[in-house]
């Protein structure tokens, strides 16, 4: 099943907090992304049922494999796309945002062929 935007919004987040932190807990991604803490244990619950993140007992947050590959996927459209708006004259903050949107809806294909033609 594919995941969801929101979904995918949380596991590039865990992505980018743990390359940042030493440790990634709710708290931690609430802060990030401007969200609820009480939203967030939403959002972890679902990923946990789905096998996505596993919680440690002390609340410390980690992707499993699965969540990894689909946080990198994420990512890696994300900063490609916002790297190529930009370089196109767009401003920073809206090609983030753009990116953003882009990166949950192009397909595996369409983005193979925007590397190969653009370079990435």
């Amino acid at each position: 099943m594919k995941p969801t935007e929101s979904s995918e919004n949380y596991l590039k987040t865990i992505l980018i907090l743990s390359r940042r932190l030493p440790v990634v807990r709710s708290v931690d991604i609430a802060n990030e992304m401007g969200f609820k803490k009480s939203s967030v244990s939403i959002g972890m619950k679902n990923l946990r049922e789905r096998e996505l993140i596993s919680v440690s007992d002390a609340g410390y947050i980690s992707l499993t494999e699965e969540g990894r590959r689909i946080a990198e996927t994420v990512y890696e459209r994300n900063r490609f796309m916002s790297e190529l708006l930009i370089s196109w004259g767009i401003p920073e903050d809206i090609a983030e945002t753009d990116a953003c949107r882009i990166e949950h809806v192009i397909s595996p294909e369409t983005f193979e062929a925007f590397k190969k033609h653009f370079g990435g």
